[in-house]
């Protein structure tokens, strides 16, 4: 795998999460060649390959037969993914993968070893993770900018009308494996995960409020303590009409951060004031979970291939979403036993 020769890919899955993934491989022509893309429905096959122009099969087979793909993308439901990984995996085919990892931390903690076993790297979209806001926000901290960290809290209001929750299977235990906290914070607690460290204990609450029906929680809140001795809470659901701006604010002994979708502002308490501008590259959080820019996917798409030619492990490995699976499975383990669960 020179850094000459172009790679190639190949999609398996072709809803919602699609569209970004192919803008930003097409964006990258001149570094990765689209092979094929499959789903099992025949529409979706069809209206992809007229929307991107790109390649589709009608059997996944024929991905995973193909020895000149290097990697694939998986982007289908969460109860998929291990057994897709496995046979990526016993390709000796490297793997860009959706978050969540799966459905149960144990199933999650299978697909992270199962690709560690056959020494194919494993990428999660934790796209958020390439926004400047954050990285300059990372950058700072590990500077030491905000001294001691005494508080880290974060917040995702978004909405969800009842609509989104009657497609079949979503929000489903069997199918995504959870709500509100697997399906969309998760990208915030990973970022918050990211920039802060794992909590050590938390408590909490997660219910199923009545603006929705659905089998999973859509209304979580919860208490955090951090190794440190720092505390936090994270509030996360999808009942917040019309949708508001995630935030992750941090607090420190020598200032503060405040991030929101695509801006942020940092306070030293030496007078330094720093704002943060992601140039509007929020939404999501309202009726369509996909109405954001590909910018973020494109960046993050670049940095796989870089960790692929390099031969090491991606910024957003499986190891690392393992942080934010960890978290959510103990704060809904909190909220079921009504204890207060260590990490």
């Amino acid at each position: 795998m020179s850094g000459s020769t172009k790679l190639r890919t190949a999609i398996i899955g072709l809803g919602m999460a699609s569209p970004q993934h192919a803008l930003s491989l097409l964006d990258l022509k001149d570094e990765v060649e689209v092979a094929a893309a499959f789903s099992p429905s025949e529409a979706r096959r069809a209206a992809f390959a007229e929307r991107f122009g790109l390649p589709v099969v009608d059997n996944a087979d024929a991905i995973f037969e193909d020895a000149s793909i290097d990697y694939v993308i998986i982007l289908t439901p969460p109860n998929t993914h291990l057994e897709l990984v496995q046979r990526a995996a016993a390709a000796g085919k490297h793997v860009l993968l959706e978050k969540p990892l799966d459905v149960t931390f144990e199933r999650s903690q299978q697909i992270v070893a199962v690709a560690d076993r056959a020494n194919v790297r494993l990428g999660v979209v934790f796209q958020r993770r390439f926004r400047p806001t954050f990285i300059e926000t990372a950058r700072l901290l590990a500077e030491g900018a905000l001294g001691d960290i005494i508080s880290v809290s974060m917040r995702l209001n978004n909405w969800r009308p009842q609509s989104y929750y009657d497609e079949p299977g979503r929000g489903t235990i069997a199918r995504d494996g959870g709500g509100v906290l697997l399906t969309q914070a998760i990208h915030t607690i990973d970022q918050m995960i990211t920039l802060a460290g794992s909590p050590v204990q938390v408590s909490g609450f997660a219910v199923t409020s009545p603006v929705h029906r659905m089998e999973t929680e859509d209304l979580v809140h919860a208490a955090m303590r951090f190794e440190n001795g720092a505390i936090g809470s994270l509030s996360a659901t999808t009942a917040a009409y019309p949708g508001y701006p995630d935030e992750i604010e941090i607090l420190g002994t020598k200032g503060s951060a405040r991030l929101s979708s695509d801006s942020g502002v940092i306070a030293l308490m030496d007078g330094r004031r720093i704002a943060l501008d992601d140039g509007a590259e929020g939404g999501g959080t309202g009726d369509d979970p996909m109405a954001f820019s590909h910018k973020n996917h494109l960046a993050l798409h670049r940095a796989f291939i870089d960790a692929l030619r390099q031969k090491r492990q991606p910024m957003a490995s499986g190891e690392e979403a393992l942080k934010a699976h960890r978290l959510i499975d103990a704060i809904l383990r909190a909220a079921d036993e009504g204890v207060t669960v260590t990490l």
